[in-house]
């Protein structure tokens, strides 16, 4: 637990460093370009795609009679676009991790060796291409079980369990690989793993509580929507300051392990010589 608060608060003081702060950005503007061309083009064809799915639900035509009664009929109009971009958001959280996995993360860690673990060797355990992969297999395995266990959401208390499970699992997978890529072999990754799975996986989770809190922009009022592109641009640059953090604090956490675990082993192998 102490190395756990010791690389949270290093994470912390080091997000805001210029260097960490420019890495934000980098994500921040691929991933905005992208997201903002896709919707663009594609915004008013899912809204009327979602807005005929509605009309065929019974459920749907109740809820309008119910707005109807209390006198927020205008909230017609905005369900639609609302539950597009509640559809929208988890896929663009997904993009903004990947981004970071492979523009920024690299460039942490380089951060990291030159700060704080200059004399731990590197021994290129993963490379970007291992990272590409792994992340993309990740994913697409997240993305199943998000689509398999929807039918769960619906159920307290699963509606407030699985998405941080789902997308701390992620996270760990995703940046324990990238954190320990260039300076652990591929053996000491999965012993760091094996030891140290449940303080990584509660790195993930908690990680991914904080990347939920851009959600709240959109949870606060539906009538955002008028400023969606703003807010979407908005929620993309929290969404990538969160992640940079996390990359930080995994950083932090694996590489401080990395140290013991070579330590641990130094001291074996010199009461093997004695």
């Amino acid at each position: 637990m102490n190395d756990l608060l010791r690389s949270f608060g290093r994470a912390l003081a080091s997000v805001l460093h210029p260097r960490m702060l420019f890495l934000t950005f980098v994500p921040f503007a691929v991933a905005a370009v992208v997201w903002g061309v896709v919707l663009w083009f594609s915004w008013q064809t899912l809204v009327d795609s979602t807005h005929a799915w509605l009309d065929g639900w019974t459920l749907t035509n109740t809820l309008y009679k119910v707005f109807d009664w209390v006198g927020f009929s205008a909230l017609h109009t905005v369900i639609a676009p609302f539950l597009v971009i509640a559809a929208a958001i988890p896929l663009i959280v997904v993009s903004v991790l990947l981004l970071i996995a492979m523009l920024s993360m690299p460039a942490v860690i380089r951060y990291l060796s030159l700060r704080q673990f200059a004399g731990l060797e590197q021994r290129r355990g993963g490379g970007w291409f291992g990272s590409l992969v792994h992340a993309l297999v990740t994913t697409l395995v997240c993305l199943v079980l998000l689509v398999i266990t929807l039918p769960l959401w619906l159920i307290p208390p699963f509606f407030a369990l699985i998405p941080p499970l789902l997308w701390g699992w992620l996270t760990y997978r995703v940046m324990t690989y990238d954190a320990l890529a260039l300076h652990a072999s591929r053996e000491e990754r999965r012993e760091l793993v094996r030891r140290h799975r449940l303080p990584l996986l509660m790195i993930g989770i908690a990680s991914g509580l904080l990347s939920s809190l851009p959600t709240l922009l959109w949870a606060s009022s539906v009538w955002l929507i008028v400023l969606f592109p703003v807010v979407t641009a908005a929620t993309i640059w929290i969404y990538s300051f969160i992640l940079v953090f996390s990359a930080l604090w995994f950083g932090y956490y694996c590489l401080r392990a990395l140290q013991r675990l070579r330590a641990e082993q130094a001291d074996v192998h010199g009461e093997r010589l004695a």
